[in-house]
């Protein structure tokens, strides 16, 4: 069975309905609020063991559905809400894979993945937004994956193409960057830099010769919310691919310098403290097709300052 929290309804008869995977992570929560705020009705799956508090703010005006992992329990969710646009941004993200994470990853990856677009396509629900990695694209080939994730991700796009072709589903996937912003939980660079500042401890790291096509959030879920609207206007016919790419990487060297300079902090970089990463990419894909009518519109030098400043609001040290 699926567990709804008490939320809105859908008083309104043109008001847009969406429904969301993912929308306890950093992206799917700015998600969520995004749409909250245009006047979405918003529906979110989590999991019974979901933390719901990167939501906090906006809780009391979504519907939160608790699947139980079964594929009719997802029939009838999408069936009762029926959505005109699904976001599927759920997906467990593990750089190096061991064997007590590689069945989380095909689960949550392909199995969920797939039983939520028999949801849909079962349901008639015709608009799909997936959520795809540039980690597919490893030194720049058109398909070749860094991780068991970005495989997974690649096969999941393999069976959305299946659903277009025999179910007559649209869907749009967004390949994702090096995403950053205010309230991001994960371990990611901007956070590491916080604490090492904080500190004044020795951070290790790689050489620092790759790059990295760094994304701030509000341009992310404009990409989003601009996929939606192609979906709606009937300009998908079949499955479109887009990057959502800065168009301008920086080395991780210059990145650090430029932080420093914001900041006004000297960081303790031990470069070639550790050794690159497995399948490291050094140069990020750059062959992708931008979203039409969606370009980055906060420069990174901005994006550090917001990320901080509402790092600090919220009382932490990380990004």
């Amino acid at each position: 069975m699926t567990d709804s929290q008490t939320g809105p309804s859908r008083t309104v008869k043109e008001r847009r309905v969406a429904l969301v995977t993912g929308g306890t992570g950093f992206i799917g929560s700015h998600l969520v609020q995004r749409l909250v705020s245009d006047g979405w009705s918003v529906h979110a799956i989590v999991r019974p063991s979901s933390d719901l508090t990167p939501l906090s703010d906006c809780i009391e005006k979504i519907v939160l559905h608790v699947h139980d992992g079964s594929t009719l329990a997802l029939e009838q969710l999408v069936r009762s809400t029926h959505p005109d646009v699904t976001f599927h941004l759920a997906a467990l993200s593990v750089a190096n894979h061991d064997s007590e994470t590689l069945e989380a990853l095909i689960r949550d990856n392909i199995l969920f993945s797939t039983q939520l677009m028999e949801a849909v396509a079962r349901c008639d629900i015709k608009n799909f937004v997936n959520t795809g990695t540039f980690w597919q694209h490893y030194e720049n080939r058109e398909y070749s994956p860094t991780s068991l994730y970005a495989a997974t991700k690649q096969a999941f796009e393999a069976i959305v193409q299946y659903y277009v072709e025999v179910r007559a589903c649209r869907t749009i996937t967004l390949t994702l960057f090096d995403s950053y912003g205010p309230r991001d939980p994960r371990e990611k660079i901007f956070s590491l830099l916080s604490k090492a500042a904080a500190s004044a401890e020795p951070l290790p790291m790689s050489p620092g010769e790759q790059f990295l096509d760094l994304v701030y959030i509000d341009d992310i879920i404009d990409a989003y919310l601009l996929a939606a609207e192609r979906l709606l206007g009937d300009n998908v016919q079949c499955n479109e691919h887009y990057a959502v790419s800065s168009g301008q990487p920086i080395k991780l060297q210059q990145l650090i310098k430029l932080y420093e300079s914001i900041t006004n902090i000297k960081l303790a970089i031990e470069w070639g403290g550790r050794p690159y990463r497995e399948r490291e990419i050094m140069k990020p894909w750059d062959a992708g097709v931008a979203l039409p009518g969606w370009y980055p519109k906060i420069p990174l030098d901005v994006g550090i300052l917001r990320t901080l400043e509402g790092a600090f609001k919220n009382g932490t040290q990380g990004g």
